[in-house]
């Protein structure tokens, strides 16, 4: 199993910080970045090798891979997405399908978590795939919100649903497993194919409408927060230092 980060996204509504930079480069503690965070993360629960899907602003990770190989003692791959600026990241996460194929803790490049996060995905491995959920966050309309039958098991993930209705939000960490890599690659492609502008999270929906098993690991009391634009990123500002 490796670890994986989404790190493709433009994030213009961070400008000025993302006129040269990904969101993923944003110092959030310092000169510590978003990035950092997650390798850090990634690697106290001894995952080190860790593939990288970058896009936007890519040459800015490449220049400074040797310098977070070395603050962090993992081994980075890139993998490239040229339509980052055009497509969504159903098309990203795809991509990096040849990678996640032996199992992957995915996290996104725009969240800012400790490590609890990591650790309570591996605590819990079984299901094909396994989402981090955050079920006591006050719900609004800009949240990936999640409904699971009684049984655990996904009914619906998306932005588009009643806050009342939701059972929690999907933080954007995931652990997936070998045995479902495959059927999950293709739930993506058929995805991105439908609708270049979807989210990987439409193809979460894809592969359980396909009666791939996807679940629920609730992450308990925890502060994170996705950083989307100015206010989350005070919001990451304040809670990264405690980490």
């Amino acid at each position: 199993m490796i670890g994986m980060v989404l790190a493709a996204g433009a994030g213009r509504r961070l400008r000025p910080y993302t006129d040269t930079l990904p969101k993923a480069l944003i110092p959030v503690a310092g000169q510590t970045t978003i990035l950092d965070i997650a390798l850090r993360n990634l690697a106290e629960v001894g995952l080190t090798d860790v593939t990288v899907v970058v896009g936007y602003a890519a040459d800015a990770v490449e220049s400074r891979r040797a310098d977070l190989e070395k603050t962090h003692g993992v081994r980075l791959t890139l993998v490239p997405n040229d339509r980052a600026e055009e497509w969504n990241n159903a098309y990203s996460l795809w991509l990096a399908r040849d990678h996640f194929a032996d199992g992957a803790l995915l996290v996104n490049g725009d969240t800012v978590h400790p490590v609890d996060v990591e650790r309570t995905l591996l605590a819990q491995r079984g299901p094909g795939v396994l989402l981090a959920v955050d079920n006591l966050k006050k719900l609004a309309d800009e949240e990936m919100k999640t409904t699971f039958d009684d049984a655990g098991q996904l009914t619906r993930i998306t932005k588009l649903m009643d806050p009342a209705e939701a059972y929690g939000e999907y933080i954007g960490a995931t652990l997936i497993e070998p045995h479902a890599a495959a059927g999950l690659a293709d739930a993506l492609e058929a995805t991105w194919r439908r609708d270049p502008n979807l989210y990987y999270e439409d193809g979460y929906q894809e592969y359980a409408d396909r009666g791939g098993e996807v679940r629920a690991a609730p992450i308990g009391d925890l502060s994170w927060v996705e950083v989307d634009n100015h206010d989350d990123l005070a919001r990451a500002r304040e809670i990264a230092c405690h980490y």
